[in-house]
């Protein structure tokens, strides 16, 4: 017996939600146009750096977060992701390393793994085989780094890069962070099984459907699409997002990770596509005359938004790898960023990190804590991801007396 396909229930919403939009952009063609010269430009400038041996990914170091100039900033923001060395210590790091790595082989995760069809269901499109990342959620090192001080100002300086006024008022706190509890690679060397295709998270059919974030994107579905600006928090709170497992519900300024292990090209690591405006070409995109009524480029409810060769060849030329990273460096990208990780590991060490975005303070991020909390409590998986509960039980797993006055904060303890 067939299984029904969910999309069949969202194909009437993708129909109506195009002709309202195609109605609304009475120069669609021209718009798109103007846009892709815009994406041509920055695609021909990253292809001339990487030429010419240059990052297009920035790069800065921890220490000079608050000296950085206007010209860094905005080149950070026009890339939409960021390299910042030297956040923790590296001996502290290999610790969390080692620590974690004995949290999984002592309480025997692999002999207890169970089906992983909640995460492969939203992964379908894009893995080159099963994703191994482990679902882990409660380690010391993971909560440790959390709650750190360092991430807790780093985090801070991302949020701050955001317009975060909408008609005077501020739309999150960035100088609040809420834990977005998320989970840990362990990646071998010779490892083909994490290979995930450029894709963006937080939302796929929803970016065209959902009138939060038809507002979000105003400026690119009507009116002056100068006005877009991939860093304006208006209306980004007020998203909503099909529950799927492993789709991120919360608000993130950023999603991230911290390196355990030093890792770069042909490690098995991060690619990306370093246009943050990006998102707003493939928006129009869906709307052309040679896509169907009733799809959006491939993009499928509750899975990954990816970027295909066959609709977005033009921004895969900017796709590559991310610089070589050390232990205690980070790595953050604009939640609009299209990612993917290499197929395959051909690298000498492990490509080791923990995952750790950033969330700040906002109804709608609270009101995720609340639902993470008693996951905490009980050692449950967080709930944006399949519910396999493999730390119940776990030896030395954090718990909440294990939290620091900051760490009660971020989890929405209170005072």
């Amino acid at each position: 017996m067939q299984q029904a396909d969910p999309n069949l229930d969202f194909q009437s919403q993708i129909i109506a939600a195009k002709r309202q939009l195609r109605a609304q952009i009475p120069d669609l063609k021209e718009r798109f146009e103007a846009l892709t010269r815009n994406i041509e430009a920055q695609v021909e400038a990253i292809e001339r750096e990487r030429t010419q041996g240059l990052q297009p990914v920035p790069e800065v170091q921890f220490s000079q977060l608050d000296t950085l100039d206007a010209a860094q900033i905005a080149r950070i923001k026009q890339r939409g992701c960021v390299v910042i060395r030297g956040v923790f210590d590296p001996a502290r790091v290999a610790q969390w390393n080692a620590d974690l790595a004995s949290y999984i082989s002592d309480n025997h995760y692999l002999d207890k793994q169970v089906s992983k069809r909640g995460i492969d269901k939203y992964f379908s499109a894009l893995a080159s085989s099963k994703p191994q990342i482990y679902g882990i959620y409660w380690s010391k090192p993971q909560m440790d780094a959390r709650q750190s001080v360092e991430l807790a100002q780093t985090r801070r300086w991302l949020n701050r890069l955001w317009n975060n006024l909408h008609d005077g008022q501020p739309v999150f706190n960035p100088d609040q962070e809420c834990t977005y509890s998320d989970r840990v690679r362990q990646r071998e060397p010779g490892d083909a099984s994490l290979g995930l295709s450029p894709h963006m998270d937080g939302g796929s059919i929803e970016r065209w459907i959902d009138p939060g974030y038809q507002n979000v994107f105003r400026h690119v579905f009507g009116g002056d699409i100068s006005q877009y600006d991939p860093f304006a928090a208006a209306y980004r709170t007020e998203t909503h997002e099909i529950p799927s497992p492993a789709v991120c519900s919360m608000f993130r300024t950023f999603q991230g990770w911290t390196a355990l292990t030093p890792q770069g090209p042909g490690d098995g690591t991060l690619n990306l596509v370093p246009i943050a405006n990006a998102m707003a070409w493939m928006l129009l995109r869906a709307l052309q005359d040679d896509i169907a009524e009733d799809q959006l480029c491939g993009a499928r409810a509750g899975r990954a938004l990816v970027a295909s060769p066959e609709h977005h060849a033009l921004l895969l030329r900017a796709y590559g790898p991310i610089p070589k990273v050390n232990a205690g460096d980070t790595v953050w990208w604009h939640p609009d960023t299209i990612h993917g990780v290499e197929d395959k590991h051909l690298g000498q060490g492990y490509s080791n990190v923990i995952y750790i975005g950033a969330a700040p303070d906002c109804a709608k991020n609270q009101a995720f804590l609340a639902k993470q909390r008693p996951a905490f409590e009980a050692g449950k998986s967080s709930p944006d991801f399949a519910p396999e509960d493999y730390e119940v039980d776990f030896e030395g797993r954090f718990t909440p007396a294990d939290l620091t006055p900051l760490g009660r904060s971020q989890m929405g303890y209170g005072s």
